[in-house]
């Protein structure tokens, strides 16, 4: 075994797929003379690593730093597995590599029937490493820092009581552009436009676009469109004080709650994560694939029928 080659595999165990995926993903790493490290006894417990003559899995806990060290992370899952692993792997600059299980699995470089293909390029180191940008988000209230984190797709300020219409106002370096109520205020990435933003009605931003997103969701307000501002600028959400409570969540994992008054800036994060790539394709192609959208015109789509 070629100790100085190690991956990280992070899986989502409720897939019918992952356990004999998990399983060949082992075995083949194992053959190639890669250690692999997973993540606790659930996730041991499927692929079963004491089976077998000598399995190379080391069962580590995320919070031993899980990533350090590791040539790559292997994620079997959806966009959530991802970002999950995104979490482990950006402290120590580690790329991670998906293998969709789930739906759209925007993140994913790969789908399922090409997890041989898929393997066999980390085995032989045949891949590339690109950049994402992160934010970074710091709330605070009566001048006391009470949450700092940071998001890859984005971050999220909504009302915590559904009977409630939380009130906001929006700020852009430090200016103010528009207050109103709504169900909550979006701020995201490039790469979360594909995500939450979209689903808010958000545009959707190329990856190679440095731009910040801000898109309010529900807003009752006659400006209340979603803005796209430079990757410089500093977003501040501003939550009455003599309104309600709000939730403020991170890549829909990290939830914090956040008393009125609170205000969440949100800047163009220091420390980004890096995705491996396989293939050369543009996200033209990519968008295209993922959301099947049509690309014939109406009269190319009913030419046949026309003859």
């Amino acid at each position: 075994m070629n100790a100085d080659r190690e991956v990280l595999l992070v899986v989502h165990p409720d897939y019918d797929t992952t356990r004999s995926a998990a399983r060949e993903v082992s075995a083949k790493f194992s053959k190639a003379g890669i250690r692999l490290r997973v993540l606790d006894k659930e996730v041991r417990d499927l692929i079963e690593p004491n089976q077998g003559l000598g399995s190379p899995c080391l069962v580590v806990a995320p919070e031993e730093d899980p990533a350090e060290g590791t040539e790559l992370v292997f994620v079997l899952g959806g966009d959530g597995t991802l970002l999950r692993a995104a979490e482990l792997a950006r402290p120590h600059g580690v790329p991670v590599l998906g293998v969709n299980l789930g739906r759209v699995g925007f993140l994913a470089e790969a789908d399922f029937d090409k997890l041989e293909d898929t393997m066999q390029r980390v085995v032989e180191r045949n891949y590339r490493v690109e950049e994402r940008m992160t934010i970074d988000v710091t709330a605070t209230c009566d001048g006391e820092v009470i949450a700092e984190t940071w998001a890859l797709n984005e971050a999220s300020v909504e009302k915590s009581s559904r009977d409630r219409v939380l009130d906001a106002l929006i700020e852009v370096d430090g200016r103010p552009v528009s207050a109103f109520g709504c169900d909550g205020v979006l701020c995201a990435t490039p790469t979360g436009s594909t995500a939450y933003a979209f689903s808010a009605g958000g545009p959707i931003i190329w990856p190679d676009v440095q731009a910040l997103l801000v898109v309010p969701s529900n807003a009752h307000a006659m400006f209340a469109r979603p803005l796209v501002v430079s990757k410089d600028s500093e977003i501040t959400v501003g939550i009455d004080p003599d309104g309600s409570t709000a939730v403020l969540t991170c890549d829909g994992s990290r939830h914090f709650d956040l008393p009125a008054g609170t205000r969440i800036q949100v800047v163009s994060g220091r420390v980004p994560v890096r995705l491996v790539r396989l293939w050369d394709g543009p996200f033209t192609d990519r968008l295209v694939q993922k959301f099947a959208l049509p690309v014939k015109s109406w009269r190319e789509r009913h030419a046949r029928g026309a003859e």
